[in-house]
């Protein structure tokens, strides 16, 4: 599948879900998640053409490039970071076939650890990242049929969200809060899940 048509479905599903991540960040981050957000995807929607033609890998390489040079904050690095790690992975181990993208996922997932000093249990992306990672892998590795993978990657995304709600935050702006941010969603794990869900929607309406 191209890289391009993931990084739409995406897109579109960032800027549908706008007000309530802003709504989000403004509660216990510093309000600027969504903007950096935007403007990465937007800088990738502005590659379109140029993407359309290159291997995964190749494109891969390239997002992460320009996101580095574009994002502010502490984002930049991570969603860089993401994706050259994800390249790396897809070019030695190519892209076909449910395991070796799970492994390419979880290779990205690694480096935003690695780069964030982060884990589980932070209230960041992570607490998404992480167990959709691990039951990625779980399943392609059991060659679990695309339906049965795609529905559980979303509901692994949706529980990992969703626990960020009773968690004390230890990165970031809402690190000052201690536990004044229990109660609510993190901004980061919430655009993640959405991101995470809209290409599984995609890939399911493909199967349709």
């Amino acid at each position: 599948m191209k890289t391009v048509l993931i990084t739409d479905a995406v897109h579109a599903a960032v800027l549908a879900h706008e007000s309530e991540i802003e709504s989000l960040d403004r509660a216990i981050g510093d309000g600027d998640h969504f903007v950096n957000l935007k403007r990465g995807l937007s800088t990738l929607a502005a590659m379109r053409e140029e993407l359309l033609p290159l291997a995964p890998d190749t494109a891969l390489q390239k997002m992460g490039m320009k996101l580095l040079s574009t994002i502010g904050g502490a984002s930049g690095p991570l969603f860089a970071s993401f994706f050259m790690a994800m390249a790396a992975s897809i070019k030695t181990q190519g892209s076909e076939g449910s395991a070796a993208v799970a492994a390419a996922f979880a290779a990205g997932v690694e480096s935003i650890k690695q780069r964030g000093k982060a884990g589980l249990g932070e209230k960041t992306m992570l607490d998404v990242l992480i167990p959709v990672a691990d039951t990625f892998s779980r399943k392609a590795g059991g060659n679990a049929a695309m339906p049965e993978l795609l529905a559980a990657i979303e509901a692994s995304a949706e529980a990992g969200m969703l626990s960020t709600r009773d968690l004390v935050a230890t990165k970031g702006r809402a690190a000052f809060l201690g536990e004044r941010a229990i109660g609510h969603i993190d901004a980061g794990a919430k655009s993640t899940q959405v991101m995470i869900c809209a290409v599984c929607r995609m890939l399911e309406n493909r199967k349709e």
